[in-house]
């Protein structure tokens, strides 16, 4: 690992690439800050790590982020890494499925990176340093039937974490937007307990632990966009070029 800071922070750090993330950098010697709103899942992941402090927190409440980030600053020092994982993952046709859930998963994948961005990187700015790394999803690029609403909040994620790299592209923080595709982690349960989509069985599953290899890659290369195998950087082209071709398969696939 090339991170040569030592105070991380991380949302979505009780399950999941939070977790996995949070594990990796205490046992690298860092000092790390996770929020969830589930404490027992942020307990879990600081079990056996000293470095690991957790808070819950709603990434919801722009107020309860920023009192937050405020509490890891005054107890850790500044924030060298922050990583935005926090998501829920619930599928469904969009007529069918719920507004409030839609409106939920909006304002947790979208609305909690808002927060988080105005809470710790006007501070990175400021100093000059920093790595920005945000969560955007294969599934925001690639939308595939019964994940429109999942989708559309991954597809926001990626808009902003972009746009917010050119706007601060000479400050001296490195930004990453990273797009798995269909990763390990329990996230997948939330989709395979609502509506799953055939799509997702065309592939095999990525190892949680080679995207965030990808991440720590891709950073020192100076790269924004965060690939992190063959298939999803394959897709990304597709997407752009053959759109069309896309959905023609999808539609056999899931046979509607």
């Amino acid at each position: 690992m090339a991170f040569e800071g030592k105070i991380v922070l991380i949302t979505g750090g009780g399950s999941g690439m939070g977790r996995l993330a949070a594990r990796n950098l205490a046992a690298a010697g860092k000092e790390v800050a996770i929020f969830d709103i589930n404490a027992a899942g942020l307990a879990e992941t600081a079990t056996g790590h000293t470095g690991i402090h957790h808070w819950v927190v709603d990434i919801t409440d722009g107020e309860a982020v920023h009192a937050a980030v405020r509490e890891v600053e005054d107890k850790l020092g500044p924030i060298d890494r922050l990583y935005n994982c926090a998501a829920i993952m619930p599928f469904g046709k969009l007529l069918e499925q719920k507004a409030e859930v839609m409106h939920t998963m909006m304002a947790i994948n979208y609305g909690g990176l808002v927060h988080i961005t105005q809470a710790v990187l006007p501070n990175m700015i400021a100093r000059g340093k920093g790595d920005f790394i945000s969560f955007a999803s294969m599934a925001g690029i690639l939308p595939t039937m019964l994940t429109g609403g999942y989708s559309a909040t991954k597809a926001a994620v990626a808009f902003f974490t972009e746009t917010l790299y050119h706007e601060n592209i000479n400050s001296g923080v490195r930004f990453a937007c990273v797009c798995p595709p269909t990763t390990n982690t329990p996230l997948l349960d939330q989709g395979r307990e609502t509506a799953w989509p055939k799509m997702l069985d065309q592939g095999s599953l990525l190892d949680p632990q080679d995207v965030l290899n990808a991440i720590e890659r891709d950073l020192e290369k100076g790269k924004f966009w965060v690939f992190p195998n063959r298939d999803s950087s394959i897709g990304a082209l597709m997407r752009r070029w053959a759109p069309g071709l896309i959905w023609k398969q999808i539609h056999k696939v899931e046979g509607f």
